[in-house]
């Protein structure tokens, strides 16, 4: 296991069990945590052998917010320079979450609040504890609920109407109906996450490598994609890419054989 303090990292085969390290302080981001995230995600575009990451946090909170306690993060210099330096310090991390090839599986228990809730976005798939409640906690404390991506996202996962809701008001959104408004994949007890999770790493292993990574790119280019035509174009690329690889082939006699295929990455 590589071991950072605030971020545990545990690669098994190739997968990577990203586990957030705070549980006394319901998981909140504070300075190390914040850099240890960013220069996590922003590492993956060249970890080719990181296929799927799954994230994840101990304790009872996924990750409750920004750390109000920690002194480097709450300047007692009300500089605007300073507020924007840190604005764009914890939004790297979110970039590089959309930016790196690998699907993220985030499993959520307890609370994920403001920049914790942006982290469950973020992801790929999300699996909610049936403690898990979320919201954009931003307005709550005298800004707007539009902060580190979730104008971006929720209206993307769940329609514009609920996330104006949920960005209006500050409200949680709890498990059942996360699951009911599409926000999450599914609900399990909290002690089942894991299990969970390997059900979707296990399908996703039987893909081929690069199919995987650039299913989710085309899916990233298609959210914005400004017409059916474009977004058709990069699918038209990828596949014409992928059906000149032995891994094509190979998925091909593995089908035929009825086993598993055995791909290269070619």
């Amino acid at each position: 296991m590589n071991q950072h303090s605030a971020l545990l990292i545990e690669n098994r085969e190739s997968v990577d069990w990203v586990t957030l390290n705070r549980p006394q302080s319901g998981n909140a981001l504070n300075t190390e945590l914040i850099e240890a995230l960013a220069g996590y995600f922003e590492g993956l575009r060249d970890q080719e052998d990181t296929r799927i990451v799954v994230l994840r946090a101990k304790g009872k909170h996924f990750c409750v917010g920004l750390d109000l306690n920690d002194n480097a993060l709450i300047e007692k210099d009300r500089h605007p320079r300073a507020v924007w330096s840190l604005q764009r310090k914890i939004a790297r991390i979110y970039l590089a979450m959309r930016k790196c090839p690998q699907p993220i599986i985030c499993l959520v228990q307890g609370a994920a609040s403001g920049g914790g809730f942006s982290l469950a976005m973020a992801s790929d798939i999300r699996i909610a504890g049936e403690s898990s409640k979320m919201n954009a906690a931003y307005i709550k404390i005298g800004l707007t609920g539009c902060d580190m991506g979730s104008s971006y996202f929720l209206p993307r996962l769940v329609g514009s109407s609920v996330a104006s809701e949920l960005l209006m008001t500050g409200r949680f959104i709890h498990a059942q109906r996360a699951l009911a408004v599409n926000l999450v994949s599914e609900v399990v007890p909290d002690d089942a996450l894991e299990l969970a999770a390997d059900s979707f790493v296990y399908d996703m292993l039987r893909t081929s490598p690069m199919g995987l990574r650039l299913t989710k790119d085309a899916l990233n280019f298609s959210v914005d994609a400004t017409s059916l035509e474009s977004a058709m174009a990069v699918e038209d690329r990828h596949q014409s890419l992928l059906a000149l690889t032995e891994d094509h082939l190979e998925a091909g006699r593995a089908f035929f054989e009825k086993r598993d295929p055995d791909y290269k990455d070619l």
